[in-house]
């Protein structure tokens, strides 16, 4: 799920406070605090809510979920930045800005620019800069990138790119970079809407695959994100097909084919996607094989949300009666703006999806 960003002047007290709330949410096993912990403690990754609840959480382990969550490694690091602000730390920097290496600012000048000969002549002249990484704080990706991961333009810092970012793209490229960073670079290519927007995206894409990217490393964060188009030139480039990803595009012959042999957390994504994208059969399917309605969604598969939640922020109307019909709870509310599945039809505008829920939250019985 997306950090919460801090404010413009964070208070440190005001985040103690909210570690020990985490602390008190704990403690009432509520399943949202556990799918706060799976995912900004480190401890706790992939544990289920049981196991989560079962385990003594200490302030400490509350402190760093909560710095986490702000985008910073570490409670210390947290500390630092609210006590010791640098230029780097301001938020509302391009992250370009931030930079306080000077030979790395002034290749991403050069990338932005798009001067290709010019940035050649640079990078020739600092050797292994083209390896090199930078700390960028605060957000919940980008944080250590390379110089390649600058020609995706995401996060978005002009809102465009020059027309011959392929061309220095191929640059860097040329200079050498580390299979990782190859990796980064094709998923913010993918799920980057500047790209797609300046009709570059499938280009990079292909060059990216073609001097080594793995496809199948960005193909189900691209279909997670909406980028369908992406996900077809990853498939193009030889991304397999997983149970996810079959479940997104609707594919309910591959996603039968590809269940029994699925593990838990390919499950637990297509039921996040299949809901997402509005594909009855294959949700039923997985309902059928004991997938939960209830359970918050995966890491890296808008986990602040559950299907419902999906299902009704993007208009599937089907899809929201089955999984009401087979359980799927009403007031649950995201983690993140604190919304149910009817508010979600409401802010998108899906009023047939809102007038049902609706219908059925006035039919269910409140507490005296």
């Amino acid at each position: 799920m997306p950090v919460r960003a801090l404010p413009q002047n964070p208070n440190l007290q005001h985040l103690k406070y909210q570690a020990k709330d985490l602390l008190k949410g704990h403690a009432a096993h509520d399943p949202a605090v556990a799918q706060r912990i799976r995912e900004f403690h480190p401890r706790w990754a992939k544990r289920s809510d049981a196991e989560i609840f079962a385990a003594h959480l200490t302030l400490s382990d509350a402190q760093l979920a909560i710095a986490r969550e702000s985008g910073y490694p570490s409670w210390t690091r947290l500390k630092r930045r609210i006590e010791q602000p640098e230029r780097g730390d301001q938020p509302n920097l391009p992250h370009h800005e931030r930079i306080e290496d000077a030979s790395f600012r002034g290749a991403v000048a050069l990338i932005d620019a798009g001067k290709a000969e010019g940035l050649r002549v640079h990078l020739k002249r600092h050797p292994g800069l083209s390896r090199k990484r930078v700390v960028i704080e605060g957000g919940n990706y980008f944080r250590n990138p390379t110089l390649l991961e600058f020609v995706a333009e995401n996060p978005v810092r002009h809102g465009k790119l020059p027309r011959n970012i392929v061309e220095v793209t191929k640059t860097i490229l040329n200079a050498g970079v580390e299979q990782s960073s190859l990796n980064e670079t094709l998923m913010l290519v993918a799920t980057g809407r500047v790209a797609r927007e300046c009709g570059v995206q499938i280009p990079l894409i292909d060059l990216l695959c073609e001097r080594g990217a793995d496809p199948d490393s960005a193909v189900e964060v691209a279909a997670v994100l909406f980028e369908m188009e992406a996900v077809a030139g990853l498939l193009a480039r030889g991304a397999r097909i997983t149970l996810s990803l079959a479940a997104a595009l609707g594919r309910t012959q591959d996603a039968g084919r590809l269940l029994p042999n699925a593990d838990p957390e390919q499950r637990h994504l297509a039921l996040a996607l299949a809901s997402q994208y509005g594909h009855a059969e294959i949700i039923r399917t997985l309902l059928d094989a004991g997938e939960d309605p209830n359970r918050f969604n995966p890491v890296g598969g808008h986990s602040h949300s559950t299907p419902l939640h999906q299902a009704a922020g993007n208009g599937h109307l089907e899809v929201v009666k089955l999984l009401v019909q087979r359980g799927a709870r009403l007031d649950v509310k995201d983690i993140l703006f604190g919304g149910t599945p009817a508010g979600w039809a409401n802010y998108a505008g899906k009023r047939d999806v809102e007038a049902y829920l609706r219908t059925l939250e006035l039919r269910v019985p409140t507490a005296d």
